[in-house]
């Protein structure tokens, strides 16, 4: 792991071959937390959710010490939300070839998100990187959001899970193969931030056959193991219908 600002703890580890997870830890929610970045590096570079835009120049920073960030080729998120795509209009600024990508419902309903249009994706459609080839999964409501998605890299079995298995906690360790259901589940029920779609099981269903290898987190570690498995056990937690009424404090 590489520590690129020691003010701030922002650090760049490699968790796939050319996949590096971008980390900054902060102590403004109770007990710790992380907002986290992905790195492809290939031809036409990925960075999957861009951060808020207070973030932007650690962020910034991380990726140049792999990659010099105006090659910038696509400007990846999950669903509109700060932390997700608060800072695409500074990415764009500096990366002057880099577009927006999201999900159709995303692009049609974000049209006036950015200084350049985001590019919509249909469920299961592709961007060849080089190497690397993602392929867009539409996932309404999962965690939160009508827009929605997340992305898998063909190559490396990379899903870019978004908000899926979120982790209190600073996670300095970049990947892990220990629990995080656990952690993640014990963080849902103190917060309740899932929708709660009438979907879940379809929509679960459609991640869990993709048969990732890495859980690409937003929130805490990332994560190497059977993520089908691990997908599965999630959807018959979030099925159980348990939340904690327990205020968050």
């Amino acid at each position: 792991m590489t520590i690129t600002n020691t003010q701030s703890g922002t650090s760049i580890q490699e968790i796939a071959e050319n996949i590096y997870r971008i980390s900054t830890p902060t102590r403004e929610i109770p007990g710790g937390f992380s907002f986290n970045q992905y790195l492809i590096v290939d031809d036409e570079p990925l960075l999957f959710h861009l951060g808020m835009r207070k973030l932007f120049p650690l962020v910034r920073e991380a990726v140049a010490a792999v990659l010099t960030p105006e090659k910038l080729r696509y400007l990846a998120f999950s669903h509109m939300e700060p932390d997700e795509c608060g800072a695409v209009d500074p990415w764009l600024a500096l990366a002057p070839q880099a577009q927006p990508v999201c999900g159709r419902i995303g692009a049609m309903i974000g049209q006036d998100l950015a200084d350049r249009p985001p590019r919509g994706l249909a469920h299961g459609e592709t961007l060849k990187l080089g190497k690397h080839e993602v392929s867009w999964q539409d996932a309404p409501h999962l965690p939160h959001g009508w827009d929605c998605g997340f992305m898998i890299d063909r190559f490396t079995q990379t899903l870019f899970c978004g908000d899926l298995f979120t982790q209190g906690g600073e996670a300095r360790q970049a990947l892990v193969e220990t629990d995080i259901l656990g952690p993640s589940e014990a963080f849902r029920k103190k917060m309740d931030y899932f929708s709660h779609t009438q979907n879940l099981r379809p929509l679960m269903q459609n991640l869990i056959e993709l048969k990732p290898r890495t859980l690409a987190c937003m929130h805490g570690h990332a994560w190497r193991g059977d993520g089908g498995k691990l997908l599965q056990e999630l959807m018959e937690s979030l099925g159980s219908g348990r939340v904690s009424t327990e205020a968050w404090t």
